[in-house]
């Protein structure tokens, strides 16, 4: 067995490389959110909102981009509320992670490599719109952007260069969350006079927010300007992305130890339940979970539904993201335990259909 001295070399470098992977999305996703925080309208944000509902689609669809990058833009958008909750499922089930490049790299059939791809992103795509249905069925309410949240909590000081509030400050927070109750996240049309008057109270509070935002920029010159954006997106960044490596760090350093073969035998010992423990393995936030099931179905030790219910449940670092960033804690718990019951579910599905790939 190697020694301690031996392991940490080569965990510090994976961790290194899987977390610098991320920087480019994460940066850019706090950019674009600081962006709609201090430069968009209500109508702006109400587009977005509407815009969400083909978010599924979407969400699917780059989820099988190799890496985990899009994962983890997916959770900074939901911690903040500007996605959907069937969004971020259907990134989180259709992320290939490091699936693809083991199975290039193993010389597997192109036809099997897109059947798979398309299955992850069909069920991903699923799941999403059924998620979200039953959320608009129950009459969930649309929750306002929590953008400004992320900021006070990570004290990235975005607000620090000026007292004065941004274009979705606190003086028009009342605005935001008016806003979200004249529409629902489905794009509705308005059905009687008191959402009617409704509508014309948003557009009320949008002129007295374009008209503050004006003053506002006259008196501070540039004080929320793109560097001050810039600088709010690197300090969240940078906190994100410390706190992913040192837990890829410490997962590294555990697997390395423990031997990435040893997870491969705990996962092919249990023919009976392989469905249930993939799936459970693939809630591991590292690289090696997606590693070992593409490894284990290649080599023909796991069946379809085993190997789809665990790469279904395999979102990368998306769920450190997601630990890290959204609140409540207890959410973060539901959906992991979510994720998990999409991938036993169609993996028990693929089972009993005897669906082969």
């Amino acid at each position: 067995m190697e020694t301690f001295a031996e392991i940490l070399p080569h965990a510090f470098e994976h961790a290194f490389i899987d977390t610098l992977k991320l920087v480019p999305f994460l940066f850019v996703t706090y950019l674009a959110m600081e962006a709609l925080e201090h430069y968009a309208s209500s109508k702006s944000i109400a587009a977005v909102r509407r815009a969400g509902t083909a978010g599924p689609v979407i969400g699917a669809l780059l989820g099988v981009v190799p890496q985990c990058g899009f994962s983890a833009a997916a959770a900074t958008l939901y911690s903040a509320r500007v996605i959907t909750l069937g969004t971020l499922f259907a990134v989180f089930l259709s992320t290939s992670d490091e699936m693809l490049p083991i199975m290039i790299a193993a010389q597997a059939p192109a036809g099997f490599i897109a059947e798979v791809l398309a299955i992850k992103a069909l069920c991903g795509l699923i799941a999403g719109f059924a998620i979200d249905v039953v959320l608009r069925l129950r009459h969930h309410a649309v929750e306002a952007m929590r953008i400004r949240d992320l900021c006070e909590r990570d004290h990235c000081g975005c607000d620090d260069e000026s007292d004065a509030p941004s274009a979705l400050s606190d003086a028009c927070q009342k605005h935001e969350e008016s806003a979200a109750n004249c529409i629902d996240d489905w794009g509705a049309e308005y059905s009687n006079e008191e959402e009617r008057g409704a509508e014309l109270a948003c557009a009320s509070d949008e002129r007295h927010e374009r008209d503050h935002v004006h003053a506002h920029n006259r008196s501070h010159g540039h004080a929320h300007g793109f560097g001050a954006i810039a600088k709010s997106s690197l300090v969240h960044t940078l906190q994100v992305t410390l706190f992913v490596f040192l837990v890829s760090l410490a997962l590294e350093i555990v697997i390395d130890g423990v031997g990435e073969d040893v997870l491969a035998s705990f996962i092919s010992a249990n023919s009976n339940l392989s469905v249930v423990v993939s799936a459970i393995v693939g809630l591991i936030p590292n690289c090696a979970a997606s590693v070992v099931l593409t490894e284990l179905y290649l080599e023909g030790a796991l069946s379809t539904g085993a190997m789809l219910a665990g790469l279904l449940v395999s979102a990368g670092v998306g769920l450190l993201v997601l630990f890290r960033a959204n609140r409540p804690m207890h959410e973060n718990f539901l959906i992991a335990a979510g994720l998990v019951a999409c991938g036993v579910v169609f993996g028990f599905i693929v089972g009993v259909f005897g669906i082969a790939l």
